[in-house]
């Protein structure tokens, strides 16, 4: 249940997040849309990246037994 292997968490969220509230929506509709746009602008190499964390992130949690290794990730 670690958001270190949820790409959701470790990426997509933070992602949207960071761009959708560049400024502050002015409605809910306008935040919609924000989303909406931001999503269509997620590409392939995009989801490709997020794959290849998520398969480091993996070796590393192994490397380390399961014990913590966010402080890896700078």
């Amino acid at each position: 249940r670690s958001p270190d292997f949820a790409p959701p968490d470790f990426f997509l969220w933070g992602h949207l997040k960071n761009k959708v509230f560049a400024t502050q929506p002015a409605d809910l509709n306008e935040l919609r849309q924000r989303i909406i746009n931001e999503c269509s602008k997620i590409t392939p190499a995009m989801l490709r990246n997020v794959r290849q964390s998520f398969r480091n992130r993996l070796l590393f949690c192994e490397a380390q037994n399961g014990a913590q290794f966010e402080h890896l990730f700078d």
